[in-house]
């Protein structure tokens, strides 16, 4: 048995590690049958020789072990080994060996200067507030505007032979970095979105390649990015400066023992003359080709006539990035050009996408070429330019050289949403091999695998995964076209989706840093986060209103409540206790600001009503006293001549406030309890109790209607627990009054949609549950894939029935959180501890599927259960991994169960069979009779 999967902080051999207290993780092979580690050792070694050594540990512990008293030293490499003994067996496996090398973790290694090249002050452009964004008018061109990007190198000459080489770097900006004319890693848009004012990441390179005796050239190109870029909704420029910056530092080990240290200072050199005309992430890049440089960072290129550069002395705190960088993740092929019937030619990639195209190009020197990006086309298959508002042009401008043979360009410095492509200015003689999409996101491993009988289903599971891809760039953003903002309640409604079709840990953690440190100081979670400095003002403006909704960006119930539930979804998934306890105290610090908010007042509609004592002394449970988001986007409430946005707050703001109020307290009771803050656990877990008390009391009716009578407040408050026993039976049936009253639709918005299908299922009302997954006209899930949709809608009619196209964003991840649930209920694949060290396995057998395939790469390795009806007979295949346990509940079975020798199983009177300890390949037959409901049976066979 050989143990593979060696991982540190869940990445494989990082270098820039991020921490001096790494956590390391293995896994027992696979197929091991019954396999269950029962101790282990753990030597770290530095090229010096042993570091540490655990010794034998008596544990099964083989996910995010902690070494006590190890502590990692800045900037050094490591090389570490584990063994591990199993149950029933005195002798250990072999050795399996790693590495991993930390970043720069002593700011006082630091001897790099902040430099500014030859450059322009970027302008100000874009909505510099809300009441312009949909006024104003930008005609000027992006190349009379823009600014030219700069380029700036610097030489160094070493005295030495290398032996190894790493380059820390960052920039105020984006950037892209070389030496002696070699790109510096795979990686693009680095440093990544940041916060700048609290911190900013810098990047680890292996150099060591590129390094040579003699003269050497770091160079390093610059664009706006972020960091002064036209990001956001408004798409204005300079939100966190108008001045580029880099910095940088080399590091050499020599063949004589010595280090050599370059970094970054005034003898570098700069210019504005390249061939990137200018770039912005969301108007474009424009290139020239005919002044492009061959060799700039090289040692023999002369820059006699660049400009020197500027030390700047900026306070800026700086952390080694955290987690997988941006890369070019995959290449798709052009699928059809197109002429349309107003004439224009349009590239068709057959896949919305966030990422950019590199396209082939014949022609005359000085020629003029441009891309236009959108994601849609209009109903009479036009092209549409479905994201409005100022600089959300979406377009490059590529100049040719007029080389012989032809030339190929891909943008270096933006990103579009898109799937379709409006080309002008090229020839006629087009072949679709001349145009590959280019999908660029944070470089995640892929750990979730869905497949069904049903084609709509999987082409749903598949629409969450690259809504899901398109959005997981340097954060989790909302769309990647109009907005690309941190919402936080977007992240906290698909978190449980993301963490189960990507290895999303580091990722999301990196982002939890940037959230807390956006927290304000009376303790509010902002809704977004990073939170742009153009909605700054937000943070200091008068209490929102549901009057004004503009106020209503600054923080709220649902929204803010991802600081509690992210790491929560982030420990149950991959056993991470670290997350909960770094940031245990900004969820303190939000949950006592709800309960300060909710003794400060009464709730909008009570204003001037006079109140008993008893109704006096809930209101103190109650967070109602400041507006909420609520149920956003219900899409009942947007219907209709008083149809609008705003409804959904005005309904159901204060109900889901105190929801959310409760829920949350919960969630950091249970933080409090595992982190060992058992006087923090009882106090939160008290309220929690008066909090759903008080709920009832306020809001539920003897009828079963809660406060709105919507679909989404019912959900939630069955979900969170929040209904007594007594007036269980009532909520449930009027949900089910309401969802018929919908004519079997959904009537969920944004933080209830998640919830929807397990209250149904787990409150006897499954074909209910099923119905509406199978539902097919709108607002449904397969609505949206009978469209022709390749992503999740922002909303459930972005094509409207009649056939027109609105100008919503076509890739908004939040409504594909139900893939979470095929996973569970479908595929029956359900963590029981946290990391799926215990699992339970309960499919779906009467679902109006006749196959379901379902696979998680848990952290101790594959989870998975396949099942084929056949008849009367169903079979099914599982795969427990190694180290773990799991159950297998067979339910509601009218005949006989045999496993894959044929020897009788017999469930329990719950229809549970234990599977295991230890990992395996199990299989059965289950003899069962149930019929399967009509309605959506014939879903089903398509």
């Amino acid at each position: 048995m050989h143990l593979e999967y060696l991982r540190v902080e869940q990445l494989a051999a990082p270098i820039g590690l991020w921490t001096s207290r790494p956590r390391f993780s293995w896994q027992l092979p696979a197929g091991s049958t019954g396999h269950v580690q029962s101790a282990y050792e753990l030597v770290i070694h530095d090229r010096e020789g042993a570091v540490w050594t655990t010794g034998r540990v008596e544990s099964a512990d083989s996910v995010l072990v902690e070494v006590p008293g190890f502590e990692a030293r800045s900037r050094t490499a490591y090389s570490w080994r584990v063994r591990v003994w199993a149950e029933g067996s005195p002798d250990p496996t072999g050795w399996a060996e790693s590495t991993f090398e930390t970043s720069i973790l002593d700011p006082a290694e630091w001897e790099a200067h902040w430099v500014e090249p030859e450059q322009e002050s970027v302008r100000p452009d874009g909505a510099q507030n809300f009441a312009e964004l949909f006024s104003l008018r930008i005609d000027t061109p992006p190349g009379e505007r823009l600014l030219p990007t700069p380029y700036v190198r610097q030489r160094f000459e070493l005295d030495g032979v290398p032996v190894r080489a790493r380059v820390y770097a960052t920039a105020h900006g984006i950037y892209q970095a070389e030496l002696n004319g070699h790109p510096l890693g795979d990686e693009v848009f680095a440093p990544g979105v940041e916060t700048y004012g609290a911190s900013l990441s810098f990047q680890t390179y292996d150099a060591t390649s590129a390094v040579r005796v003699g003269p050497n050239v770091f160079g390093i190109v610059l664009s706006d990015g972020w960091y002064a870029g036209r990001v956001g909704i408004l798409g204005s420029s300079r939100g966190y400066g108008d001045r580029l910056r880099a910095y940088w530092q080399l590091h050499v080990e020599t063949e004589d023992g010595r280090t050599h240290v370059f970094s970054s200072d005034g003898s570098a050199r700069s210019s504005t003359r390249g061939p990137i005309r200018y770039a912005d992430l969301a108007v474009g890049e424009g290139y020239d080709a005919r002044i492009a440089w061959t060799g700039w960072s090289t040692a023999g290129f002369d820059d006699g006539d660049w400009s020197p550069v500027t030390v700047a002395h900026p306070e800026q705190r700086l952390v080694p990035f955290e987690g997988e960088p941006v890369r070019r993740v995959l290449e798709l092929p052009a699928v059809e050009i197109l002429r349309t019937p107003a004439h224009e030619i349009v590239v068709d990639f057959g896949q919305v996408i966030a990422g950019r195209v590199r396209f082939r190009v014949e022609g005359e020197r000085g020629q003029e070429v441009s891309l236009q990006h959108s994601e849609v086309l209009d109903h009479d298959g036009n092209f549409f330019m479905n994201i409005l508002g100022p600089n959300k042009d979406q377009t490059d401008v590529y100049t040719l050289a007029g080389t012989p043979g032809g030339e190929v360009w891909e943008p270096t410095f933006t990103f579009h949403g898109f799937r379709y492509v409006r080309l002008t200015g090229f020839p006629d003689d087009l072949d679709e091999s001349d145009f590959t999409a280019i999908v660029t996101g944070s470089d995640l491993r892929v750990t979730g695998s869905f497949r069904c009988s049903d084609d709509r289903l999987n082409r749903l599971h598949e629409n969450a995964v690259w809504s899901q891809r398109g959005n997981f760039l340097s954060i989790p953003t909302d769309c990647p076209q109009r907005e690309r903002y941190g919402w936080t309640g977007d992240l906290q409604i698909f978190a449980p989706t993301a963490a189960t079709n990507m290895a999303v840990g580091p990722f999301l953690s990196r982002w939890l840093r940037i959230v807390r440190d956006d927290q304000l100081p009376d303790g509010r979670i902002v809704n977004i986060s990073p939170i742009p400095p153009q909605l700054d003002f937000l943070m200091h403006a008068p209490p929102p209103s549901y009057d004004d909704p503009i106020l209503l960006l600054a923080s709220s119930a649902g929204w803010g409540d991802a600081i509690a539930i992210v790491p929560q979804v982030l420990y149950e998934r991959y056993g991470d206790r670290r997350v909960l306890a770094d940031n245990y105290p900004a969820m303190v610090a939000w949950v006592e600001y709800q309960i300060r908010s909710a003794t400060e007042g009464v709730a909008p509609r009570l204003a001037g009503v006079e109140l008993s004592a008893v109704q006096r002394d809930r209101q103190q449970y109650l967070w109602n006293t400041v507006p909420h988001f609520g149920d956003w986007l219900a899409p009942s409430t947007l219907r209709g001549p008083d149809g609008s946005q705003m409804n959904a707050p005005r309904r159901t703001g204060e109900v889901v406030g105190c929801l959310f109020h409760g829920r949350t307290l919960e969630i950091v009771a249970q933080v409090a309890e595992i982190l060992g803050h058992d006087a923090d656990a009882e106090r939160y877990r008290r309220r929690a109790h008066r909090v759903w008390a008080a709920f009832a009391d306020e809001y539920i009716g003897d009828d079963g209607r809660i406060l709105g009578d919507l679909q989404g407040p019912s959900v939630l408050a069955l979900a969170f627990g929040a209904v007594p026993e007594r007036l269980r039976g009532a909520v449930v049936d009027r949900l089910v009054e309401l969802i018929h009253e919908a004519g079997d639709h959904l009537d969920t918005g944004f933080v209830s949609v998640p919830f929807l299908l397990d209250v149904l299922w787990t409150h006897g009302h499954r074909d209910l549950a099923l119905t509406l997954l199978w539902q097919d006209t709108a607002p449904s899930w397969l609505y949206e894939v009978d469209r022709g949709a390749t992503t999740i809608w922002e909303g459930w009619e972005a094509i409207q029935p009649d056939g027109v196209v609105t100008d919503l964003s076509f890739n908004h991840y939040a409504f594909g959180c139900v893939d979470d649930w095929m996973y569970r209920r479908l595929g029956g694949l359900q963590a029981t501890a946290p990391g799926f060290r215990r699992s339970r396995i309960e499919p779906a057998f009467t679902s109006g599927l006749d196959d379901v395939s379902a696979t998680i790469e848990t952290p101790y390795g594959a989870l998975q259960c396949e099942w084929h009806r056949r008849g009367d007979h169903v079979e099914v295949e599982v795969h427990v991994p190694s180290n773990t346990t799991s159950t297998i509940v067979l339910p509601a079975v009218t005949g006989s169960v045999v496993d894959a020798n044929g020897h009788p199983v017999d469930p329990d009177k719950d229809g549970e069979v234990p599977l295991g300890p230890g990992s395996g390949r199990f299989t059965f037959t289950l003899e069962t009779h149930e019929r399967r409901n009509p309605e959506w049976h014939d879903h089903g066979k398509h």
